[in-house]
């Protein structure tokens, strides 16, 4: 669905944090935070509401501005004030809890909006790729209908296809399944999946512990601000070496 096989690309750093640090009025929320992620890898971010995951996605599409550290996006050092946050963010792409959607736009027009206005596709060829990804979807015969026609897990899919229709080198996904009904988690779901197998490089905040353990390569715990456990999905749900870690996971375990 990325329209590059996974052959074709090279495994490289596609995202560096060193020493993130954020802070809202006297309250730091990330304190510290290192993290690289390579070409074609899934990290998952766990953590109870409140620990950072979320401003840490925003903070690597810049959506907001760290305080200390560096933020590099293959290589390139995206934290310097003097970068364009609009061409970095081209090159990122991101879905987050509440499908935005442009309501006023149809699904088609949502799906190509970044393709035509900001990489300067033509129309006929953005449209046509459009309706190539959602008939893969199963959202062909919806094109042309606005988002409140669609379904929440069919809203959601199709943000998943407008966030990956410019071939991003990293797509962010802030707790896409939060604001679903359960029976159409599945469905969001198995997308991402999808888009794992093909090789997409993702980072995802998530609190569905099932999907993280079966999917991601790697899961960092976070608690306050800090990356408390790393390590593969084997090791940090199988046996987790950091109490607070045990604590978070035994909600789900009983």
């Amino acid at each position: 669905m990325t329209g590059l096989p996974t052959s074709e690309v090279p495994t490289t750093e596609v995202l560096r944090l060193e020493n993130i640090w954020k802070s809202f009025g006297d309250t730091d929320v990330l304190r510290g935070i290192d993290l690289q992620v390579d070409s074609h890898e899934v990290v998952a971010l766990i953590g109870a509401s409140g620990s950072g995951k979320s401003t840490l996605l925003r903070t690597i599409n810049l959506l907001e501005r760290i305080d200390d550290g560096r933020v590099w996006l293959s290589g390139v050092d995206i934290s310097d004030p003097a970068v364009k946050a609009d061409a970095v963010r081209a090159r990122i792409g991101v879905v987050f809890q509440h499908y935005n959607l442009f309501p006023h736009m149809s699904v088609l027009d949502n799906v190509t909006l970044a393709s035509r206005h900001v990489l300067g596709v033509a129309r006929e060829t953005a449209e046509a790729h459009g309706l190539e990804l959602l008939e893969r979807i199963g959202l062909a015969a919806q094109a042309r209908s606005f988002p409140d026609r669609l379904s929440g897990g069919q809203q959601q899919r199709a943000a998943l296809v407008r966030a990956i229709a410019t071939s991003p080198e990293l797509l962010l996904l802030d707790e896409i399944t939060s604001a679903l009904d359960p029976e159409l988690v599945a469905e969001v779901l198995d997308l991402v999946r999808e888009l794992k197998a093909e090789g997409t490089t993702i980072v995802m905040a998530t609190h569905e512990m099932a999907f993280a353990r079966d999917v991601a390569d790697r899961v960092l715990f976070l608690d306050r601000g800090v990356v408390a456990e790393e390590g593969t999905p084997a090791q940090v749900f199988g046996s987790p070496r950091n109490e607070r870690t045990r604590a978070f996971l035994s909600r789900f375990t009983g």
